[in-house]
């Protein structure tokens, strides 16, 4: 290409100007010079384009680098534009379809300058979603089996989509006001005013019916680990802006909890942020993309059917009037609102006085010669397993001694066949040893494991978490429990008008005939029938944490000095080396116990270093290593939050943990 530069060292550059919808874009050529301002050039723009129009909003894009032109004080020659750059004068704030969680598409204008994790707080804070920094936006796959699926989606009706801008621009409605912002109080950062009196009725607190099965089973592909790493790919970079990663105008991407640790989840104030919550949680369990039992299952469903109910009931939810906190809630705000090594409530472990259990259990190794379980005496004491050949001599060695800290916790219960049993993934220098503990009832069980689970965090009886976790798996097993409570007729199943097959994934919904399914799931609804809307909801999101992959995200990686792919599972507090062939846990490594993490971008490799000099390299298969490294570093900066913040974000801090320098 010729270009022609003047011996004044002026020189014609070329800007294509985007107009309102509907009208075609201009060209213009400007004669610049290097030392000219970005401002400068805007200026010059509007003088020539002679329109008249508010062009504030617009700014310039560069087209072949990828960037916006957005500081305005600095010269051609210093962002190194020269006479051969394309530059595009288009607006910032630009519509794009996203699907929520509840699977529904609105149509929103956002900053397509700012970057993501700017943006999605904007998207929150019209929608009404506190803590924002849980949630990002991810690409839809793009997967050739669901070719078919996608194509029926590109046709999707105009009127399907909720155009939130229209909505708040509505005279007199302010349903979506972008200038109503909450106020915080500066003692535990909790809003100031509820959600209801400052948003009136608003739609997206409302749960979505559950769709006819038949609907459900097109959408339904059973899920490999492969391909929840094709999915988890998708994720955008937080630190950089929309159109720097190829989004245009009006495109859809999908707005969802990324981060699963949820900070101070308030019934009063978050009834939009729990009913989104409670939504990815139900589609989550529906299209199986998180595994559970049967009798789990059965459960998920008696919630759903519950929640249903209480929905098309007539009687409006006026969130005013919920209680700040519950029982539910408070157990929820314990869940992990931090990684380990942070306790909540910084109550200090008295060393002196550390509970220990006694009891006799059963004991099965798989590994070993030992083919069926068998009682001994066992000994829980700070975050070790001892277990004697009877009580009598518990007074001298052990047959062998259970270090749990940076084990997996396993449940192994079926309520129904009175099974309560406890498999432990014990870490070992080349991978994980398999333990099962047979409990002999309910109480045992939500004791041992409660203890398992903190002893797993290096935590000990004295925590006081440890009775919170005792009520949370004794109100879960209960839920689980199919019987109805003494002195409760059996359901009627024929007064009942129930389509049970919406309530459970299309897999479970092909074993059993829909009056099976109705009776089981209203069996199980006698244990919740009492619980209103909000702790419906809560309850089920509690049950979605306590299952085993709750919050883990998988990825196909390639461990240094390996010649085969393994996967690599990330979850809130740990990161998960996985065999690709039996799917069963190798190693897992606690963010706890790490000292340091760092990207080599040249050969995109990922290295970690924990306590006790352990070091672990990989480079990724299925995504960018930014995506695992943002992962990383964005449940490390959620460790940080606390109530005193007022809900301001240490955003730099946040940039610093997930950003990289390439």
């Amino acid at each position: 290409m010729h270009v022609s530069i003047d011996f004044d060292h002026t020189w014609e550059l070329s800007v294509q100007v985007d107009q309102q919808e509907g009208e075609e874009t201009m060209k213009f050529k400007i004669r610049v010079k290097g030392d000219l301002h970005v401002g400068g050039l805007m200026l010059k723009l509007v003088e020539k384009i002679k329109a008249p129009q508010n062009w504030s909003d617009h700014a310039l894009w560069w087209e072949q680098k990828n960037c916006w032109l957005l500081k305005n004080h600095w010269t051609l020659d210093k962002y190194g534009v020269q006479a051969d750059a394309d530059l595009r004068f288009t607006p910032q704030h630009k519509p794009l379809c996203l699907q929520l969680p509840n699977m529904k598409t609105i149509k929103l204008t956002i900053t397509f300058s700012s970057v993501v994790f700017k943006a999605v707080e904007e998207i929150c804070k019209a929608l009404n979603i506190r803590r924002s920094e849980e949630l990002s936006l991810l690409r839809p796959p793009d997967d050739p089996k669901k070719k078919k699926k996608k194509d029926k989606g590109k046709g999707q009706a105009e009127d399907d989509i909720i155009d939130m801008d229209t909505i708040s621009g509505v005279a007199g409605n302010s349903l979506y006001s972008k200038t109503m912002t909450a106020t915080y109080d500066p003692e535990n950062g909790t809003p100031a005013s509820a959600t209801s009196l400052w948003f009136g009725d608003n739609p997206l607190t409302a749960s979505q019916p559950n769709i006819p099965a038949e609907e459900l089973a097109k959408m339904y592909l059973p899920l490999s680990m492969e391909d929840k790493a094709v999915i988890n790919a998708g994720w955008l970079d937080s630190s950089r802006s929309l159109m720097e990663q190829g989004v245009q105008e009006n495109d859809k991407l999908l707005l969802r909890f990324k981060y699963h640790c949820f900070f101070d989840l308030n019934p009063k104030y978050d009834a939009v942020r729990i009913t989104q919550l409670y939504e990815q949680a139900r589609w989550a369990i529906l299209l199986e993309e998180i595994e559970c039992t049967e009798e789990e299952m059965l459960m998920f469903a008696s919630l759903q059917y519950h929640i249903c109910k209480l929905t098309m009931s007539t009687k409006p939810v006026d969130l005013s009037d919920e209680p700040e906190i519950d029982e539910v809630e408070a157990a929820l705000s314990h869940l992990e609102t931090t990684l380990e090594g942070r306790s909540t409530d910084r109550i200090l472990e008295d060393i002196t006085d550390i509970p220990k259990l006694e009891d006799t259990l059963k004991l099965y190794r798989p590994k070993r010669l030992l083919r069926t379980f068998k009682e001994y005496w066992f000994v829980f004491r700070d975050t070790s397993i001892s277990y004697y050949k009877n009580k009598e001599s518990a007074n001298g060695e052990p047959i062998e001694q259970l270090h749990l800290r940076g084990c997996e916790v396993v449940p192994d219960v079926n309520v129904t066949e009175k099974k309560f049993g406890i498999k432990l993934l014990l870490p070992v220098a080349d991978g994980m040893n398999e333990v099962y503990i047979r409990c002999d009832h309910e109480t045992q069980y939500a004791k041992w494991k409660a203890a398992c689970i903190l002893a797993s965090k290096g935590k000990t009886m004295a925590y006081s978490s440890y009775n919170t976790e005792v009520k949370n798996i004794q109100s879960f097993l209960q839920m689980k429990s199919l019987a109805p409570p003494p002195g409760q007729a059996a359901p009627d199943v024929e007064s009942m008008e129930m389509n049970a097959e919406c309530f459970v994934s299309p897999r479970y919904a092909k074993r059993y005939k829909n009056k099976q399914l109705s009776t089981r799931i209203l069996e199980a609804h006698h244990n919740i029938s009492q619980l209103t809307l909000m702790e419906a909801k809560l309850r089920f999101i509690q049950a979605w944490q306590s299952l085993p992959e709750f919050g883990i995200k998988y990825y196909i990686v390639r461990f240094k000095g390996c010649k085969k792919d393994e996967i690599l599972g990330i979850s809130y507090n740990r990161l998960i080396r996985i065999d690709m062939s039996t799917r069963l846990p190798l190693t897992t490594w606690r963010f706890s116990n790490m000292k340091q993490w760092n990207v080599n971008w040249e050969i995109r490799q990922v290295t970690i270093e924990f306590d006790q000099n352990v070091s672990v390299a990989f480079s990724c298969q299925s995504c960018d290593c930014r995506v695992v490294h943002e992962y990383i570093g964005g449940y490390i900066f959620l460790s940080t939050r606390s109530k005193d913040q007022n809900e301001t974000l240490d955003e730099e801090l946040f940039r610093k943990l997930t950003g990289g320098q390439e």
